[in-house]
């Protein structure tokens, strides 16, 4: 029997899928972001930790399951497509309860943040303190220190769920993507 005559397709690879990717790097933020800004006793916490994982777990389970059902794939890609969905919700919440600026999309630092190109957790952060220095540096040195805000000792935290908001949203276009690619159009979400 040939490669082409093969009973079972070709699958996995997921390491190799850009959707994957990306979630991975939101879960690996988002268990940091917890952990700093998101209170131990928190149901939330959990939540949210969970919803990360869950996207990157049905990924991977997905892309295993594609060879044999493709149903499957599909279930499964959905699965972690509402996850990071729930994940959002959550860190526009934690900005919205903060008091904190949910940034639109015409922002100049998410296209920062984007052709960055971060792969991993610290590489976030160090883009959240860079960015975070750079936009407040002139605020700073208009204003004394009696007049600054305390608030901006948790701005960080700010930046941070934008971050994460805006990797989601790549997370989930790659996810509609792949199942446009896969042939499965009539399932595709939009944001």
């Amino acid at each position: 029997m040939t490669k082409k005559e093969s009973l079972i397709q070709a699958h996995g690879g997921y390491r190799k899928l850009k959707s994957f990717q990306v979630s991975q790097l939101v879960f690996d933020v988002t268990v940091r972001f917890c952990d700093k800004y998101i209170c131990n006793f928190s149901r939330t916490k959990d939540q949210m930790v969970q919803a990360a994982r869950s996207g990157v777990q049905n990924i991977a389970e997905g892309s295993q399951a594609s060879a044999t059902s493709k149903k499957t794939e599909l279930k499964l890609t959905q699965v972690a497509r509402a996850s990071l969905e729930e994940l959002r919700l959550d860190y526009e919440d934690f900005l919205r309860q903060n008091n904190f600026v949910q940034w639109q999309r015409a922002r100049p630092l998410r296209q920062s943040l984007i052709d960055r190109r971060c792969r991993t957790a610290d590489e976030v952060a160090l883009w959240v303190i860079e960015n975070y220095k750079s936009q407040n540096e002139c605020k700073n040195t208009m204003s004394t220190k009696s007049s600054m805000s305390t608030k901006s000792t948790n701005s960080y935290a700010e930046y941070s769920a934008n971050a994460v908001l805006l990797l989601l949203a790549v997370a989930c276009a790659l996810l509609d993507r792949q199942a446009v690619q896969r042939g499965f159009s009539d399932f595709v979400w939009y944001s």
